[in-house]
């Protein structure tokens, strides 16, 4: 009964996607009053009939309901009940219906706290997201159902992939997902704007604050998963420039350089159209994204399906959503002019050529991700674009990005002088090249990867921090004048501190582990010791561990440094018996400074195992930085000039005549 209520539930929300959709937008384009506002309800109630549907999923995998065939096919009676929970979503069908219910909560978010928006943007905001919902709750109704019965339930199900039965992945894909799918937001506002054919200052300041929430998200969600990898594959990377991995990274991408955009409408009205542009990209290559994922056109290890038909409905909506919205961009494209003016040295000029780099990053991505489907294709060949394409080809325009990132956030609006504004940035910049000679020096050979990189971590936070230094007086009014006027600066202000400090800690942690880690591979005897770097592991012995479904040879190492005892290590060997696989559990001793990391393999013919042992240094550097910037984000996201804009924009919104 309860799964009936999820389907019905379902189906009634892909009808009032459908209501949404057309009543708002006649509304607001005839100029009836009561026809736009049907979006406000319209829209909770699609919310709520979503997130009844969902509970009903939940309940079935909670309650081991294996008469659903999802959850017969991705759950199994012994499983713990955080991933009977996860397992909801570890699936296509699932995490399509996650899709929808978080498409739907901004939507009902944006018609509940939305309230200074002008009826007519904001009906035709909430009519193009629902849209966007429509079509893909056809997709999941007619193409992907998750209520789809069994005529003879098993006893017991197949399991989730045992891959994806980790905490990580409790919170990986609800946060990606409403980073990606929060960007359709973004999307809505560009589409709603360009057929109102009004974009200015308050446009910008309205959709800002949407942009920001899907970032910070998408940042958490990428870190999460990037984090995941790096303790559960046992490969003992982080990043891999995995198709999917990459899915999420260029949305990121052209997210970060929409926001910078949306600042220079916000402040000087212009950049218009390159800004529309960006909203509509960001939300493009979500769904490509999401065509990566299921379509089976390109492998990974996050690839739900490999169902061509979904592919081809997937893409379907890619062409009708993205074509649609850059035909109508084409012809209000002469509409968006630009207003202000300013000189090749300006803060402007800076955010133009911060976007420029994002945008050629996220295309060298695109091309990397996607040329070997294109040379399949078309040439006929089966090309790998690996690791090293990316990094030879994507580095350069990031380091460009850290270079100028300080300088161009000290600039004035308008016209600027580089010589005036380097003057509050010597010491920064003379500290920095100091860290990247220190650098230097501490390596014995090896190349300049580790002192270019902590060159530019140190500009960045160094350079964020002077720009603090300077708002502050520069400490000329007294310690307690300073913090009393650092406390009051805008939640941007703080939001831009926080975000490029970040960058910069990600990027040190990213130059380190790249230049410095020592890595051993081995066989080796239970009892024997062997040199990891500077630590001494001794290798103790193995067990069997009995767990809730799975059995596990667990490895013990003892690691010590000069004689002094530093942690002992138990990684594992996992065998999951209801789906037949085995995965590798690393152990890591978790340090500020460094990780030690380790990985036991198969048994030797010889009685020995393989060993993988690593030093990594400053390996959780990389996520903190994604910490302080999503923490930049949420600082932003409470800024009061946002809020006195809604409030402004409430006591003058424009009635529908």
């Amino acid at each position: 009964m309860v799964n009936e209520l999820g389907h019905f539930a379902l189906i009634a929300a892909f009808l009032v996607s459908v209501v949404q959709g057309i009543v708002p937008m006649v509304g607001a384009g005839k100029g009836w009053f009561a026809w736009a506002q049907a979006a406000v309800p319209c829209a909770v109630v699609q919310f709520v009939l979503v997130a009844t549907s969902f509970a009903a999923l939940t309940a079935a995998f909670v309650g081991s309901d294996f008469s659903v065939s999802l959850v017969a096919g991705n759950s199994h009676a012994a499983k713990p009940i955080l991933y009977k929970i996860t397992g909801v979503w570890g699936n296509h069908e699932g995490s399509m219906l996650l899709w929808v219910l978080i498409l739907s909560a901004f939507g009902a978010a944006a018609a509940l706290f939305g309230r200074g928006l002008p009826l007519r943007l904001k009906a035709r905001v909430l009519a193009v997201q629902a849209l966007v919902g429509c079509a893909f709750y056809a997709f999941i109704i007619f193409s992907s159902n998750p209520f789809a019965r069994l005529a003879s339930p098993p006893f017991n199900g197949r399991d989730l992939n045992p891959l994806l039965q980790d905490p990580g992945l409790a919170f990986h894909p609800p946060f990606l997902y409403l980073g990606y799918v929060g960007l359709s937001m973004s999307f809505s506002f560009a589409v709603a704007a360009l057929i109102e054919g009004k974009i200015d200052a308050a446009w910008a300041r309205w959709v800002r604050p949407w942009t920001l929430a899907s970032w910070m998200f998408l940042t958490l969600g990428i870190a999460l998963g990037s984090w995941w990898a790096y303790y559960e594959l046992g490969w003992g990377g982080w990043w891999f420039w995995d198709p999917v991995e990459n899915a999420s990274f260029m949305p990121w991408l052209i997210a970060t350089a929409l926001l910078h955009s949306a600042t220079v409408v916000e402040k000087r009205e212009s950049l218009k159209s390159w800004t529309v542009l960006l909203a509509i990209l960001a939300f493009s290559f979500s769904l490509a994204g999401t065509f990566i994922v299921r379509s089976g056109v390109l492998t990974s290890v996050h690839a739900f399906a490999t169902d061509p038909a979904r592919g081809v409905f997937i893409l379907a909506i890619l062409g009708l959503f993205t074509g649609g919205a850059l035909l109508l961009y084409s012809l209000r494209s002469a509409q968006l002019l630009a207003k202000g003016a300013f000189s090749a040295t300006s803060r402007e000029s800076a955010l133009i050529m911060n976007n420029l780099l994002l945008v050629v990053a996220t295309l060298v991505v695109f091309i990397g991700t996607f040329w070997p489907l294109a040379a399949e294709l078309f040439f006929d060949r089966k090309l790998s674009v690996g690791p090293p394409f990316f990094e030879i080809a994507f580095t350069p325009f990031m380091v460009a990005l850290a270079a100028i990132l300080p300088l161009g956030a000290i600039l004035p609006w308008k016209r600027g002088s580089i010589a005036g504004a380097a003057r509050d940035l010597y010491g920064a910049m003379a500290v920095s090249l100091a860290c990247g000679a220190l650098a230097w020096s501490l390596q014995t050979g090896g190349g300049m990867l580790a002192p270019i990189g902590f060159t530019l971590a140190s500009w960045l936070v160094l350079g964020s921090a002077a720009d603090f230094a300077r708002r502050a007086s520069g400490g000329r009014a007294g310690v307690p004048g300073s913090i009393a006027r650092l406390a009051g600066l805008p939640g941007a202000i703080w939001g831009k501190f926080l975000a490029h400090s970040g960058l910069g800690l990600t990027i040190l942690g990213i130059a380190s582990i790249t230049a410095w880690e020592v890595e051993d591979i081995r066989a080796a005897m239970p009892g024997s010791r062997y040199d990891l770097g500077s630590y001494s592991v001794e290798f103790i012995g193995v067990r069997e561990l009995q767990g809730p479904n799975f059995v596990s040879i667990a490895g013990e190492f003892n690691v010590s440094s000069g004689g002094d005892f530093v942690a002992t290590l138990r990684p594992e060997k996992r065998f999951y018996t209801a789906a037949g696989t085995q995965t590798t559990e690393a152990a890591i001793d978790m340090g500020f400074m460094r990780d030690i990391y380790i990985v036991i393999g198969d048994r030797q013919p010889d009685g020995g195992y393989a060993i993988r042992s690593y030093v990594k240094p400053l390996a959780n550097w990389i996520w903190i930085g994604a910490l302080f910037m999503a923490a930049g984000a949420l600082a932003s996201l409470f800024d009061r000039r946002y809020r006195v804009g809604i409030a402004a924009g409430a006591s003058a919104r424009a009635r529908i005549a």
